[in-house]
């Protein structure tokens, strides 16, 4: 989870530049609190969370402007799953998001909350993601003389 962490964390240290132009402090397509998982220090905390334009950002405080900084940023693209963890975590309302080295872990205040959570993140993962033509697929039929 390391790495995932630093990207996210990597992001928010740096200037805004590194949000790609994200008006975080604009209309959200989803905004709400929900508690999340220190990196290194596994105690839960509380931050209120943006998903815009592919991007999921977290604050401390619900108050966000043009001045506010990030205290993180996952970009949705290179994630792979969001789904329900209450079995994993055994807690309520309880889901994550994962990529394909690493999982993130929130908690939601109530059940409706996780799923508009789930089903917004999965919809921006599904908008942002690059198609998988676009760098997983290999073309044979250029390499037929190789073999």
């Amino acid at each position: 989870m390391a790495s995932l962490w630093r990207a996210a964390m990597g992001s928010a240290q740096a200037g805004a530049d590194d949000y790609d132009g994200v008006e975080f402090w604009g209309t959200p397509e989803r905004a709400g609190w929900l508690m999340k998982q220190g990196e290194y220090i596994k105690t839960w905390r509380r931050r209120w969370f943006v998903l815009k334009q592919g991007k999921l950002f977290w604050f401390k405080e619900s108050t966000v402007t043009r001045a506010s900084r990030p205290r993180g940023v996952i970009p949705v693209a290179n994630c792979l799953t969001v789904k329900g963890a209450e079995d994993v975590l055994n807690r309520q309302f309880a889901f994550e998001l994962s990529t394909r080295t690493e999982t993130m872990y929130f908690i939601a205040d109530a059940e409706k909350e996780k799923e508009d959570w789930i089903n917004s993140i999965g919809r921006s993962i599904v908008q942002h993601s690059r198609s998988v033509t676009d760098n997983e697929v290999l073309d044979y039929d250029s390499r037929k003389g190789l073999g």
